[in-house]
């Protein structure tokens, strides 16, 4: 039967945090997405999410919704299985509306790969079935640094990223008291641009004299700062990762062209998913390594990152954590999960997660 796209509709999804969630540019209490449900002429249904966050990516829900509404048009009638030019078309007219777009991408290519009764990390290439992530934890004070540190190290997890804040001796005692809490863990850091370079470079020296050990520093800087990221990439003496400087292939490629950073960070939400393909192939092009991560997402668009990056293979760092700092999750299938290791073997087509109680949408024998 037909793989065209005869229906799309889309929904708030309202997930509330466990714990607020604070970073250097803002904080969050309750995660406000959408939920995309598409549906083709041969009975599949494939699922979708976009997960804005205004101070990164400019979108909120009300404008994803909007946007959403005036994407519809332009999406029916096509046929799922040439997501790339229905991706394009999308990019021409709603370029700077990324979160929007990465679930649409996302619901076309679920219902195009579980059409194919192919998993989707095996669509993406099938270098692995797994990814190894690291859990956040935000802006907090030291003791409770310490403890989440703690918990986190008792799960089995391997990696800590700890959210600074921009000031070197708060951060500096943060970073500390979660060494304390987790002596084994690995240390990333992440600025979410509220340093300036100097600084930057300065507080990975106070954490080089305490002996603790970097194994990332993440934007660092003001994301339109080119000197001051490479001033850190050059000084700081820790691999630094470009995340909110990059939105797209271009940017990737000024990365790599100007030695800015070591790492780029791949977000679905800031790119797509076609423009994800392409920054990751300018990467490995120019000798920078992947990274992938996301906003404040739930199980599924997490699950869709996780194929992305198994499916692509070579990304060093993962940053996957989200669903777990989540009170709910509305969302069946999806990965079996140890420690901190999502394995997809599991998932027989498509992203293999759908909404409690609704159809999982696979192709019918």
């Amino acid at each position: 039967m037909s793989t065209r796209i005869i229906s799309v509709e889309f929904e708030p999804l309202d997930i509330p945090l466990l714990e607020p969630f604070t970073i250097a540019i803002g904080r969050l209490d309750h995660v406000r997405n959408v939920l995309i449900t598409l549906k083709l002429e041969n009975g599949v249904i494939g699922y979708g999410e976009a997960a804005p966050l205004e101070p990164i990516n400019g979108e909120n829900q009300a404008t994803v919704l909007t946007t959403l509404g005036a994407c519809k048009g332009l999406i029916l009638g096509c046929d799922a299985l040439e997501w790339r030019k229905i991706s394009a078309e999308l990019y021409g007219v709603f370029s700077a509306q990324s979160a929007a777009r990465a679930g649409l991408e996302m619901a076309i290519l679920d219902a195009a790969t579980k059409t194919m009764r192919v998993p989707l990390y095996q669509y993406f290439g099938g270098m692995s079935y797994s990814v190894e992530t690291d859990i956040s934890i935000p802006i907090v004070t030291p003791a409770r640094a310490r403890e989440l540190a703690a918990e986190i190290q008792g799960r089995g997890v391997r990696f800590i990223k700890i959210k600074v804040e921009g000031k070197v001796q708060p951060d500096t005692e943060r970073v500390l008291a979660v060494h304390q809490g987790g002596p084994a863990l690995e240390i990333q850091l992440d600025a979410n641009q509220g340093y300036n370079a100097s600084e930057a470079v300065q507080l990975l020296k106070e954490l080089a004299q305490q002996g603790i050990n970097v194994r990332l520093f993440e934007q660092p800087v003001a994301k339109h700062d080119w000197n001051g990221m490479k001033f850190v990439t050059e000084h700081g003496q820790v691999p630094v990762a470009a995340d909110e400087t990059v939105f797209n292939a271009a940017d990737a490629l000024r990365v790599a062209s100007t030695g800015a950073a070591n790492v780029v960070n791949i977000k679905l939400m800031k790119s797509g998913l076609a423009e994800g393909l392409d920054i990751a192939a300018v990467c490995r092009a120019g000798h920078v390594r992947l990274m992938i991560g996301g906003m404040i997402e739930s199980k599924l668009a997490m699950c869709c990152s996780a194929h992305f990056a198994a499916g692509l293979g070579g990304f060093d760092y993962v940053d996957l954590d989200t669903p777990m700092l989540l009170a709910d999750d509305p969302f069946e299938g999806g990965w079996q999960q140890t420690n901190g290791i999502y394995d997809l073997r599991g998932i027989i087509a498509g992203i293999g997660c759908w909404p409690k109680g609704r159809p999982n949408g696979f192709l019918k024998a």
